[in-house]
């Protein structure tokens, strides 16, 4: 089950200086399915692959709406996934709740890159095991954040995330119209 003797703890460092815990949370995500996701001045586009096991088996959902404005496609653990996106919910609702505005992407996402950077510290928890991108629109223009289970966020025009460290190489032309100022998700993309 474990590799060695400091992997057995999130705060215990390894000799050579490394948190062995977030490693594996890393590599759940690169072991995740493909999602991908495009900026572009008006719009923002999420996709994720749509691929059953077997015939007997359904699909998991991998692009979630959090708001109007906010979605998320993820890699990794749906588990850990389905925690951060009620997380992201309930932040975009007190937000809007309190200032009677949406909330802006770039402070949803770094709340919930925080709340990911917190259980690389304590013992209390494991990291979460998968990667987010996040796609939004606020008064600001278009968005597109990666997170990954450290708790960085970088913010792209263009991201996806390969699926076994494969490039991502498929037929997209089933991307419809999306209306201008506005985040489109797009779920069954056949590779």
């Amino acid at each position: 089950m474990y590799r060695n003797q400091y992997d057995t703890d999130v705060t215990t460092y390894s000799p050579a200086g490394r948190l062995h815990q977030v490693e594996y949370a890393m590599e759940a995500v690169k072991q995740g399915s493909a999602a991908v996701g495009l900026r572009s001045d008006e719009i923002v586009v999420l996709a994720s692959l749509k691929r059953r096991t077997n015939e007997l088996a359904s699909y998991q959902q991998k692009v979630f709406k959090i708001d109007e404005h906010c979605g998320i496609a993820v890699s990794g653990l749906i588990a850990d996934a389905r925690v951060l996106r009620k997380y992201m919910i309930n932040e975009c609702l007190n937000h809007k709740f309190v200032y009677d505005t949406p909330a802006q992407v770039g402070r949803v996402v770094l709340k919930l890159s925080d709340k990911s950077q917190v259980y690389t510290q304590k013992s209390e928890k494991r990291p979460y095991g998968v990667g987010l991108l996040v796609a939004g629109y606020d008064k600001t223009g278009p968005h597109l954040y990666q997170t990954v289970p450290s708790g960085n966020y970088f913010e792209y025009i263009a991201q996806g995330k390969q699926q076994r460290q494969r490039p991502i190489v498929c037929d997209c032309n089933n991307i419809q119209q999306c209306p201008s100022r506005s985040v489109c998700f797009v779920v069954d993309i056949n590779c």
